[in-house]
């Protein structure tokens, strides 16, 4: 049953990753300095590579998520959502944040992506703590 929870909470967090990316992909695209074709499409797609990439990282993530949960007790959808926003928001969002201000990307791209990590983490913990 707990391979089922990480499974179903990873694809919960990749599908609102989609759904997050499409929603603000004019400022990703422009803070990453990302070209486009006439449709709008980036150039150089690496077709589907990144899904697959992003999707087997959301089931690690649960993975790992679900392991900590369980060592640390939390058993309830208000605790997991609480323990899923604080890994997103003072794990992953801060290694964000550093990881594109060395090379000085815009501060726009840390707050779409850590905003993802955010939300993305905080859905992983109710998820895994549904059933």
């Amino acid at each position: 049953m707990e391979l089922l929870n990480i499974l179903a909470a990873g694809a919960v967090a990749w599908i609102y990753g989609a759904v997050h990316y499409m929603v603000l992909s004019k400022p990703w695209l422009a803070a990453n300095n990302i070209e486009c074709d006439e449709n709008g499409r980036p150039k150089g797609n690496n077709g589907p590579l990144p899904f697959v990439l992003s999707a087997i990282a959301m089931i690690v993530v649960a993975g790992m998520m679900r392991h900590m949960f369980a060592m640390s007790g939390i058993t309830t959808i208000g605790a997991g959502a609480i323990a899923g926003f604080g890994v997103g928001a003072f794990f992953i969002t801060p290694w964000t944040i550093i990881n594109n201000a060395y090379p000085g990307r815009p501060f726009m791209l840390s707050a779409i992506d850590g905003g993802y990590a955010i939300v993305g983490c905080t859905l992983i913990g109710i998820v895994l703590n549904l059933f």
